[in-house]
């Protein structure tokens, strides 16, 4: 015998692979989809399964729940991997489906191709096939509206820590009934649900890894081990995709919050993703005005100073110029009247146009301005109290744009509040009044 005349072993399956669900019964998770009366289960059971597109991040059972389908229903289950199918592949499955019952799952559908989409569309409006598409990507944002419109978008969520150590219970006691037993504390089991972040897949893998190479048939794991199965693991976290912008939409709503605790979990994933320091500066930076704004001057200054510290020093330093800023944002009192303000201005710009600049307001530096009536204006500096009665807009009341968030607080706002209020007699408009 020579290399050429050796046949290949039997495939070793991976352990996730092994255990994926062969009926919507045996699913964990995705509760709220696979459960009795759900909208999957109604269309299952009156044969009018049509076109659905899943979308949740990897290893959260979006392939096991299609194959699922697919037994339930008794159709021939066909897969396409869009980054390398073809035009004529799909063509090929819609014609043997005019001939028997198939079900088409296209992992990945959002890396289909323009002329690859237009004839899915087709096969769908005709109702030739079921068709099941899989994506990681935000299916509102990535696959062609037409086919958005005809297929029933389901979305699927990261595992909880519950389902997640049902999946580790699972993957144990398959392991025990191929001879080899794995003892882990409740605390070790936690930590793998916890650490693959809401993945079954990955938790399968790690318990693979750490079921192999082993010579004996009982093994106790140790906190090490399960570190060094971990010690390579990214955090779940996308820079191009939905993960990225849902993270620091949370870091930011945290910062708005003023949960100092939630604000530093957020950043940590942040930075163990690896997230531009810039960038998470730069968002510091516009929410000390948007959500602190007014009410601590201070804060901006902070995140001015951050951003050009990043600029020079890196990670893992970088890190804690981050926290020092985001916990100025997050611990400082709030207030939204600059950002609101702003806005509600140019949206009154925008609909109503420009009003015509009075014309005690207009330059008069120039010769010949008396003239044209540029006279008037009085100079607040002149009088003791650094300002007088006289109108800057016209059509514009008090409060249109700026009302004050001055809360109990001894805000800046708070403070130029009573001042104005001292100097003029004019109560502040503010935002929280009856």
């Amino acid at each position: 015998m020579d290399l050429f005349d050796a046949t290949p072993g039997p495939r070793r399956r991976p352990l996730a692979d092994v255990l994926r669900p062969t009926s919507l019964d045996e699913i964990i998770g995705q509760q709220s989809l696979v459960a009795k009366g759900s909208l999957l289960r109604r269309r299952i059971a009156a044969n009018a399964l049509g076109s659905l597109i899943l979308f949740g991040p990897p290893g959260i059972g979006k392939t096991s729940i299609a194959r699922a389908i697919g037994n339930t229903l008794g159709k021939e289950f066909r897969v396409l991997h869009a980054a390398g199918v073809r035009v004529q592949d799909i063509r090929k499955i819609a014609d043997e489906a005019r001939m028997k019952p198939i079900l088409m799952f296209v992992d990945e559908v959002h890396r289909l191709s323009a002329t690859q989409a237009d004839d899915l569309l087709t096969i769908c409006e005709e109702g030739t096939t079921d068709f099941i598409g899989a994506t990681t990507e935000n299916p509102f944002h990535s696959i062609p509206k037409a086919l958005i419109s005809r297929s029933q978008v389901l979305k699927l969520e990261p595992l909880s820590p519950g389902d997640m150590t049902r999946v580790i219970e699972r993957g144990l006691a398959h392991l025990a009934a191929q001879g080899l037993t794995l003892e882990m504390t409740a605390a070790q089991k936690a930590q793998i649900a916890g650490r693959s972040g809401g993945d079954a897949r990955r938790a399968l893998t790690t318990l693979e890894s750490l079921s192999l190479g082993h010579d004996c048939d009982h093994v106790t794991l140790t906190d090490a081990m399960i570190e060094e199965a971990f010690a390579a693991a990214p955090v779940a976290f996308d820079r191009q995709g939905d993960q990225h912008y849902d993270v620091m939409s949370a870091f930011i709503k945290s910062m708005r919050g003023s949960d100092p605790d939630a604000t530093l979990y957020w950043l940590a994933v942040l930075v163990h993703a690896g997230e531009d320091p810039r960038f998470v500066a730069r968002r510091i930076m516009i929410h000390a005005s948007e959500d602190v704004g007014l009410a601590d001057n201070t804060a901006l200054q902070t995140a001015v100073a951050a951003a050009e510290a990043v600029e020079r020093i890196g990670y893992p330093e970088a890190q804690i110029i981050l926290a020092h800023a985001a916990l100025h944002i997050a611990r400082a009192p709030k207030s939204n009247a600059a950002c609101r303000g702003i806005g509600a201005a140019l949206s009154h710009v925008r609909a109503q146009g420009q009003v015509t600049v009075p014309l005690h307001l207009r330059d008069a530096h120039y010769a010949g301005a008396k003239t044209l009536g540029h006279v008037g204006y009085r100079f607040p500096h002149a009088d003791p109290r650094g300002w007088v009665e006289q109108e800057y807009t016209i059509g514009i009341p008090r409060g249109a744009f700026y009302q004050s968030d001055a809360r109990e607080a001894a805000t800046f706002e708070k403070r130029a509040d009573q001042h104005w209020n001292d100097i003029t007699g004019r109560r502040a408009v503010r935002t929280f009044d009856d």
